[in-house]
């Protein structure tokens, strides 16, 4: 009896081993499973995004991620998920996409990219400066978060020139808004909205018409030595321009600009010429 006792001990002792055994072979062929299925739904991806058909490749790549959320291609699948959307301009599912990547993976060493990408899906949404200014200051934001943030990166250097446009469509929408002022006559606001452009955008293509404007308006409304001040200004600076012709013939004859004035040298010798102009 009592052999007969060891002989079923034994038996359970190896039955529980066995089973002991079989567990991390079932997490194991369970885990391979998963990451074969999360590869097949990227690859799947690839090749819809490559037919064109971006919302089917931008559903697969989300399924890849949350598919094998541990692995180092699920953010990856996150950011293609993002530029299937952005390729064929669904911006708002790419913004979702990309904020989304930011707070979930925000030390990626692909967050450059994320930020870039998110920069230029404002960007493209940038019409013209009478549209709504959001698109524009977004698209501003993103790109100087990548020049602070990654200035050796190969998106920097694009990012900047991205930024002197922007910086031009902003004096543009100033530009704009001053000539409505001026169709109303509504001075005052006109005035204010040409300096604006005369003292953040100063190295944009607007600054000649900004200064010509302001000896239009000056002149018009009877402050003749403040328009006298920026007749010098444009001369000073612009004399070769169309402008500074036309701000010439604000006058006539009765006022007499120097026809031979010396350009100053600098990086923005109108800002200091216009502090001393106008103290």
């Amino acid at each position: 009896m009592k052999l007969f006792q060891k002989l079923i001990f034994f038996s359970m002792i190896v039955l529980s081993v066995s089973c002991n055994k079989k567990e991390p072979i079932v997490d194991k062929i369970s885990e391979t499973s998963v990451d074969l299925q999360m590869i097949e739904a990227y690859e799947a991806g690839i090749e819809e995004l490559e037919k064109g058909n971006v919302l089917v490749a931008a559903k697969k790549f989300n399924e890849a991620e949350l598919l094998y959320p541990q692995s180092k291609w699920a953010p990856r699948a996150a950011l293609m998920s993002a530029y299937s959307y952005y390729s064929q301009d669904y911006y708002n599912d790419s913004i979702y996409e990309l904020e989304r990547f930011l707070k979930v993976y925000p030390i990626h060493e692909r967050t450059n990219y994320a930020y870039y990408l998110l920069a230029m899906s404002y960007y493209d949404q940038i019409v013209d400066e009478k549209k709504d200014l959001g698109p524009i200051i977004n698209a501003k934001e993103n790109f100087e978060i990548i020049i602070e943030k990654f200035p050796n990166s190969d998106f920097a250097l694009d990012a900047e020139y991205k930024l002197d446009l922007i910086q031009e469509i902003l004096a543009s929408k100033e530009m704009y808004l001053a000539r409505y002022y001026i169709e109303r006559e509504k001075w005052i606001p006109a005035i204010n909205r040409f300096k604006f452009v005369l003292e953040n955008y100063d190295q944009s293509i607007f600054v000649e018409e900004a200064i010509h404007r302001l000896v239009e308006i000056y002149y018009r409304i009877g402050l003749i030595e403040e328009s006298k001040k920026y007749a010098y200004l444009l001369g000073y600076n612009y004399q070769s321009s169309e402008w500074y012709e036309n701000s010439y013939k604000v006058f006539n004859k009765d006022y007499k600009l120097k026809s031979k004035l010396k350009k100053k040298k600098g990086k923005n010798p109108i800002i200091n010429r216009i502090k001393s102009l106008l103290n």
